[in-house]
């Protein structure tokens, strides 16, 4: 059985980052500090955020697949990105080594990770984090890609990543990559 005053102390802090996230919440920050999920006796989230997408791109599959794992096309479609007007980016060019286990850093470093798993023309899994995450807390971002005649479906599951930042999450996916891969592609 847990010792109660562990248990006491763990309430306290909840409540003084519960506190803190809705001090921040209002002035616009929360995005900034990941808060964790509410989970029951047994340790289970019952409120953990997912994103499910499925941008139509006018391109074949492998022209999509080549924009998502080549540095130098990623860095053409990150000039289409809302990214590049609304943030201050370092200069770092996009560094994307295409292979399971390969490392990954888009838009100037803002975002990294790793690939998971890789098929050709068909799927890429990332372990995929915002670089003001918490050290060590990263998401899983998948890309299916489907023919839909001459065009793709990306067929994208974003999880895990911190409560409360699915709403920017789903919007950036639209602005830096959606949106910029059909002007790429176009």
């Amino acid at each position: 059985m847990d010792n109660p005053e562990d248990s006491v102390a763990g309430t306290v802090r909840l409540v003084r980052r519960g506190l803190l996230a809705a001090a921040l919440g209002g002035m616009g920050v929360l995005a900034l500090r990941p808060t964790r999920a509410a989970a029951d006796d047994d340790g289970i989230s019952h409120s953990a955020e997912s994103i499910h997408q499925e941008p139509l791109i006018a391109a074949r599959r492998d022209r999509v697949y080549a924009a998502l794992t080549d540095a130098a096309q990623f860095e053409r479609l990150t000039q289409f990105s809302d990214a590049v007007k609304t943030m201050p980016l370092r200069h770092d060019p996009a560094r994307i080594e295409p292979r399971a286990g390969g490392v990954f850093a888009l838009f100037g470093g803002y975002i990294s990770g790793r690939f998971i798993e890789l098929v050709a023309n068909e799927l890429l899994v990332q372990a995929w984090r915002v670089g003001n995450w918490d050290r060590g807390v990263y998401s899983i971002a998948r890309f299916q890609l489907e023919e839909q005649g001459a065009d793709t479906r990306i067929v994208f599951d974003h999880a895990g990543f911190p409560l409360g930042a699915a709403g920017h999450l789903a919007l950036g996916w639209q602005k830096n990559y959606w949106d910029p891969l059909r002007r790429l592609l176009a």
